[in-house]
């Protein structure tokens, strides 16, 4: 049974062309095309991962290496700038299985960012916003096709974050036989 919204003007675009360079999912949001337009992904990331050389060297750093040196507030505000690429990539109709990827980048970037000094230089080696760019654009290169290393690095993370959470339980386990058997 066809969609009777399909056809409305509230969800449809206007008749004009989009940006170039854009691949857009006619199933996702389209009136954000111009901001998530190839160049405008490109200049952000760059912006934000590779503005900037250390002279006599081939260290490239941006803005979110900046940022990312006042304590606590300069890392959310560089992981919020950072959203900015997955959610174009969401728009854009990237599988979830590469936003899954994007999100996982972005958290290994902010959570050892947020170390003092040590973080920063962690940051500028990540390069998180080139990743999740690189991402996108193999991914809306190439729909639907995830290669192995897309699921061996979502079953190391999967592995990882089990492990979190059976660390604690683990201890408190172990606690607990300390205490009623000592």
């Amino acid at each position: 049974m066809p969609d009777s919204k399909a056809n409305s003007p509230r969800f449809n675009s206007p008749a004009s062309p989009e940006p170039k360079g854009v691949i857009v999912s006619p199933g996702r949001w389209r009136r954000a095309t111009g901001l998530f337009s190839d160049e405008t992904l490109r200049r952000l990331e760059f912006l934000l991962d590779e503005a900037f050389r250390i002279p006599f060297t081939r260290i490239r750093f941006g803005i979110d290496g900046i940022i990312g040196l006042f304590p606590g507030l300069g890392d959310v505000i560089a992981g919020l700038l950072s959203l900015i690429i997955p959610i174009a990539a969401w728009v854009r109709g990237a599988p979830y299985v590469t936003l899954i990827r994007m999100a996982a980048n972005l958290c290994i970037g902010v959570l050892a960012g947020s170390i003092p000094i040590l973080g920063d230089a962690f940051d500028i080696a990540w390069k998180t916003n080139a990743r999740n760019y690189k991402l996108l654009q193999r991914h809306l290169g190439e729909p639907r096709r995830h290669t192995w290393k897309d699921w061996v690095f979502l079953l190391v993370l999967a592995c990882v974050i089990a492990l979190v959470f059976a660390i604690p339980i683990l201890l408190l386990i172990w606690v607990l036989e300390w205490l009623i058997h000592p």
